[in-house]
């Protein structure tokens, strides 16, 4: 192994030929220490004038000591009467002039190596004779830069060789290290861009080699901003800082470079674009008012994800609270739309709620005076607020003003509806959007919703806004007046149907496009909620013509003919529970003729069949069982021809009149389309399918309209055989056993006291414990029609003599 011109080891087997070339100065035998056999720096002499390196020496000399020998001479090993070391000042100075001289040798080496042009094994061995200079003495450093190297450094940068790229990124790591006058040269032209660029390479050392680099240079102000102003250097060391595949060095250098370039609040600002947010939140939480000020305000115009905005909350949630109360209209000013950015998701909203933002936000709006907030940051706080009260919060039991008086207190209703008629259509929107979120169930502050509209006469002004241009509250007021229409649907209505004619721009608004909006999703469920009953609403809309583009749209979504996306289940829903109160006003000629002509029947039977949609299937139960109940009333009895003379005289020379194609249960004249009957269509067996629904709500649907088979007015004996062949006998008795609501055990009860008026079922069900023992319970326990419909269906089954009832006969 050869000895390499920087004074170390050299691993290389020959020395290239222009390295061959190069004349250094030779060491002299004289410079060299006898024991440690290096190059003398503190050269001191025996008594008997040996010279060795002083702390090579010291150490001889202390061994003999520890061993118990005298001292004596490393080259004589004669014993020495004084151990006094003398300097040897002459011979020091000889070996430093050598040492510069030498350098400046290898110094000018090192500048021809340093070259793109020059063998790869050359340029190494000049950038490690650099690196042993700086580290050999730190005052090398500023040799280093008075020779220019440090340019030259930076240009071998764009070596094709992976060794010296890595070698130059370390040589100029140890160049900088502790001096700024290095560093500043740095900061000149576009060295720090090519750094940055090594951040993104493949090799992972590079990567390592750049960010231990700019490390040590984001210890300077100057290049804090320098790097800071590199486009995407922030986001890479973000994304190194969090990386789960970078090695821990490199992680942790990019990390400690970040808390450096988080000096200048530019910096900070681009930390917090690349989601690190810590920075940016410790100078809102630590800084000066300015500081603050200047922080929270560009929070407010970052994006932040739902992860985001809930960490913000916690961390700085309270102050920005604190800085909202500012009597600073700016500080409140950039506070509010910090509050409106983290505001916007549930988790971070309740989060803000315990910070106590709903006082000063309460205040904020509907305070007026002096001290009032200007319009455009009232719609600040509006929004604020709005997203906090739709985030599912318990709001009775917070105050937000004077007597313990909360959100859901008839007088912040009435302040709210106040300004809702005082205000622009912007924070209109943002005002109906919080009584929106006050009326989502299971909100227990809609009843003070509800008589704070009804006392203050502000629901003609709240249906008024469903026509209004701007979307956001055309939306807002559908989906208030829908939270509204399960308490004060009579009122709604009312208002519909008034002069003003809400009502149709409602149906109109509903059938207005091919790609289904949220508006309209918003107004078809208003639609449903309304009371089905109000056949004043329902007349007006068969003028209206509504029924049959209803009918159009569901169509065209059964065929897929309409583009589907996230508000086509509640349109579709919405579209047949509308649908379907037309089944309840068949009084009106007009609703019939609606139905027969578009066979509605046949219609709500195919929509029985959709799956994964309850609200659908419970619908269109429903409206079968309407449709149904009807059938008796429109079946076509037959008319027989009267008897001949001679049959009229000898009755039995004549045969009855034998009519066949009648319903069996109807006994008469039946068709799906003309009399709705339930027969036709495979109605049976798919309403049959839905007892084994998970939702009761459909379960008790599909009952009640199977239930109209059994009715009076039929042949029930055939209903009950139709129900036997339908194999929906075992289905309805599970019904009754598994008591899931008192509605639906209070239907079975009633299905199954029919069943049983047939012997082969009731001698079945004699025999099994588990119905007997469920018509008991609701014998004991149900309400006096149920108790009598159970007692009845016990006598069926012999549980209950005849003469025991506990009811009168007239009862």
């Amino acid at each position: 192994m050869e000895e390499s011109w920087d004074g170390s080891s050299s691993n290389n087997d020959s020395e290239s030929h222009h390295l061959e070339r190069l004349r250094i100065e030779p060491i002299y035998d004289s410079f060299l220490c006898p024991l440690s056999k290096q190059v003398m720096h503190d050269p001191v002499t025996l008594e008997n004038g040996q010279t060795f390196e002083r702390e090579a020496i010291e150490k001889w000399l202390s061994e003999c000591r520890e061993a118990g020998k005298r001292p004596t001479c490393p080259l004589t090993l004669r014993e020495l009467r004084s151990t006094e070391l003398n300097p040897s000042i002459a011979l020091r100075h000889t070996i430093e002039e050598w040492n510069a001289r030498n350098e400046a040798a290898k110094l000018d080496m090192a500048r021809r190596c340093l070259s793109l042009n020059v063998p790869e094994n050359d340029v190494l061995q000049a950038l490690k004779f650099v690196q042993h200079l700086c580290l050999n003495n730190p005052v090398n450093k500023q040799v280093i830069r008075n020779a220019d190297l440090i340019p030259m450094i930076v240009d071998v940068l764009k070596s094709s060789s992976r060794r010296v790229r890595c070698t130059s990124l370390e040589t100029l790591r140890i160049v900088v290290e502790e001096d700024s006058d290095n560093k500043e040269i740095m900061a000149e032209g576009v060295t720090v861009r090519t750094i940055v660029k090594f951040l993104s390479h493949e090799q992972s050392k590079e990567r390592e080699e750049a960010v231990s680099l700019l490390y040590e240079l984001s210890k300077s102000e100057r290049l804090c901003e320098k790097i800071g102003s590199v486009n995407g250097a922030i986001l890479i060391l973000v994304g190194m800082a969090s990386s789960n595949s970078e090695n821990l060095i490199t992680v942790e250098k990019a990390d400690k470079t970040l808390d450096n370039l988080a000096q200048c609040e530019n910096n900070v600002r681009q930390m917090a674009e690349s989601g690190r947010l810590q920075p940016l939140l410790t100078l809102l939480l630590e800084g000066s008012q300015e500081t603050k000020l200047s922080m929270a305000t560009y929070l407010g115009e970052l994006v932040l994800n739902n992860d985001a905005r809930v960490y913000v909350a916690r961390t700085v949630g309270f102050s920005l609270v604190n800085l909202m109360k500012h009597n600073n209209m700016q500080s409140r000013e950039a506070a509010l739309k910090a509050l409106n950015q983290i505001s916007s998701y549930e988790e971070s909203a309740k989060i803000l709620i315990e910070a106590g933002i709903l006082p000063p936000l309460v205040k904020d709006l509907f305070t007026v005076g002096s001290n009032q907030l200007p319009m455009r940051l009232k719609e600040v706080s509006a929004t604020i607020l709005a997203n906090v009260v739709n985030s599912g919060h318990d709001f009775d039991s917070i105050p937000v003003g004077p007597g313990r008086q909360t959100l859901a207190s008839e007088e912040t209703i009435h302040n709210l509806l106040h300004l809702i008629s005082n205000t622009g259509p912007t924070i209109e929107c943002k005002l109906i959007q919080i009584l929106v979120g006050l009326t989502n169930p299971p909100a227990t502050s809609v009843s003070s919703v509800v008589y704070a509209i009804k006392s203050s006469g502000a629901t003609n002004s709240l249906v008024q806004f469903i026509e209004a241009p701007q979307r956001d509250l055309c939306v807002a007021s559908l989906k208030l007046l829908q939270n509204l229409s399960p308490h004060m649907g009579n009122e709604l209505a009312s208002s519909l149907r008034g002069p003003s004619g809400q009502l149709s721009s409602l149906i109109a608004l509903v059938s207005e496009s091919a790609v289904i909006t949220e508006e309209q999703a918003a107004a078809v469920c208003l639609l449903a909620d309304l009371p089905e009953q109000d056949k004043g609403l329902t007349r007006q809309m068969l003028n209206e013509g509504a029924f049959q583009s209803f009918i159009s749209r569901i169509v065209s979504i059964r065929q897929g003919e309409t583009r589907g996306n996230r508000f086509m289940t509640p349109y579709l829903e919405g579209l047949v529970k509308v649908l379907s109160r037309i089944t309840f006003a068949l009084s009106e000629q007009s609703a019939f003729q609606v139905c027969r002509e578009n066979n509605l029947a046949s219609l709500f039977i195919e929509l029985l069949q959709t799956n994964g949609l309850d609200n659908v299937q419970m619908a269109s139960a429903t409206a079968l069982e309407n449709l149904s109940q009807e059938t008796k009333n429109l079946t076509k009895l037959p008319e027989y021809p009267p008897p001949s003379f001679c049959a009229s005289i000898f009755p039995c020379l004549s045969k009855p009149a034998v009519i066949t194609g009648l319903c069996r249960v109807h006994r008469g004249a039946c068709s799906l389309k003309e009399t709705f009957c339930l027969l036709e269509g495979q109605a049976v067996d798919k309403l049959v399918a839905l007892l084994d629904h998970k939702n009761e709500k459909v379960v008790e649907a599909s009952l009640a309209a199977l239930a109209t088979l059994l009715d009076d007015g039929v042949v029930i004996e055939q209903g009950v055989q139709v129900l036997i062949d339908a194999e929906a006998v075992k289905p309805i008795l599970d019904v009754l056993l598994e008591k899931r609501t008192e509605n639906l055990t209070r239907r079975a009860v009633w299905t199954v006291e029919r069943l049983l008026r047939s012997e082969e079922i009731a001698y079945v069900v004699a025999d099994d414990p588990n119905v007997s023992t469920a018509l008991v319970d609701s014998f004991q326990h149900g309400d006096y029609r149920t108790k009598q419909i159970a007692e009845r269906a016990l006598m069926h089954v012999d549980k209950i003599p005849n003469f025991s009832s506990i009811f009168s006969s007239t009862a």
